[in-house]
């Protein structure tokens, strides 16, 4: 098997798991994204789902939240070297602290095209305000990733 291949799979196993993250925040009421971090020797490290309507916090985006808890599990806010995967596109938010903690691989499913501020509507990792590089693989299991929002957004319509 090739290396791409592996690599691949990898990635695939990682987003699968954020999925299943994602899935527990939307049977809790929540938009249903997920989020971890996992080390450059491809261990988990800090997993985040939305908590916005739980918390009445606007900032606790999974993105954020696995950040946070991967900066409390290491000692350190610099996250050189690991991996962010996540089911959605990052918001403008969320991009800036992705570029903050200086992960240097982000995995993201769907692409968001009314906030995707990685590579949608606008792209933050990549402008002249972003004091850090960072490579981006867009599009992971973004069947999956798009028609699990699409199903949980379906339902909250017909709740109401």
């Amino acid at each position: 098997m090739a290396a791409e291949d592996i690599t691949l799979q990898r990635h695939q196993g990682w987003m699968a798991q954020a999925l299943t993250l994602a899935e527990e925040a939307g049977q809790q009421g929540e938009v249903p994204v997920g989020a971890l971090v996992v080390s450059p020797d491809n261990q988990l490290v800090a997993t985040g789902v939305n908590r916005r309507e739980r918390d009445q916090d606007p900032t606790a985006h999974a993105e954020v939240l696995a950040l946070r808890a991967a900066g409390r599990t290491l000692g350190n806010w610099n996250l050189t070297g690991y991996s962010l995967y996540v089911t959605l596109e990052p918001c403008p938010m969320c991009a800036g602290a992705i570029v903050l903690s200086r992960v240097s691989l982000l995995v993201y499913g769907a692409a968001d095209p009314k906030t995707g501020a990685v590579r949608s509507v606008i792209n933050v990792p990549d402008s002249a305000a972003s004091n850090h590089r960072l490579a981006v693989l867009p599009g992971v299991l973004a069947s999956p990733c798009q028609g699990q929002l699409r199903q949980w957004f379906a339902q909250l319509r017909q709740r109401r």
